[in-house]
């Protein structure tokens, strides 16, 4: 899996993304209610697509979104749907951004990223002390892994167990919320 074809297959569903379903409503408030997402922060939306999470980041009045995507199609779609966001295109491996922040979301995306604990090491710089850092699914690891077989095998790894990646994420995280259930998957820690 290399970033060339992830970034044009990207590109290439971008004009569509929006038709594809995301997870419904009491779903997506349980994942951000657990990520911490509440009025006055400031969000970094790591892989963020067509901003599909805004709205709802929106609706809960926080301070700022700053997001970043791979694909500049799916940057150029969420910066004409939210022109309040920003958005922009770059490698969550290697991006450094002037600010920090007091949420990180991954959602959606963490199996596209091909060398994960690279992308962990340098979003943690990106967050602030105390600040909480989120993967999340809206649907069930095993549902995520059958998706990803038929139509992107060639840009997926498989989604890891939540204790896996908790593992992961342990040594710069205090990891408090570990779900894999039929209905989502998250893992969300504290930076310590």
């Amino acid at each position: 899996m290399n970033k060339e074809t992830i970034r044009e297959f990207f590109n290439n569903f971008a004009p569509n993304w929006d038709n594809e379903p995301i997870a419904d409503k009491e779903i997506l408030d349980i994942i951000l209610n657990n990520a911490g997402v509440k009025e006055n922060i400031n969000v970094l939306d790591v892989a963020c697509g067509t901003g599909v999470l805004f709205p709802f980041y929106l609706e809960r009045n926080i301070k700022s979104i700053a997001a970043v995507d791979l694909s500049p199609e799916m940057v150029k779609i969420a910066k004409s749907k939210f022109p309040q966001a920003d958005v922009i295109c770059g490698d969550a491996e290697s991006i450094i951004l002037d600010n920090q922040f007091d949420v990180i979301m991954i959602y959606n995306a963490f199996p596209h990223f091909p060398e994960p604990v690279k992308v962990i090491e340098n979003l943690t710089k990106h967050l602030k002390d105390g600040g909480r850092f989120c993967i999340a699914h809206g649907m069930s690891k095993k549902e995520l892994d059958e998706i990803h077989m038929k139509s992107a095998g060639k840009v997926s790894n498989a989604l890891l167990e939540c204790e896996e990646l908790a593992e992961l994420l342990s040594p710069y995280f205090n990891v408090d919320i570990i779900i894999s259930n039929d209905k989502m998957y998250q893992v969300c820690g504290t930076k310590k």
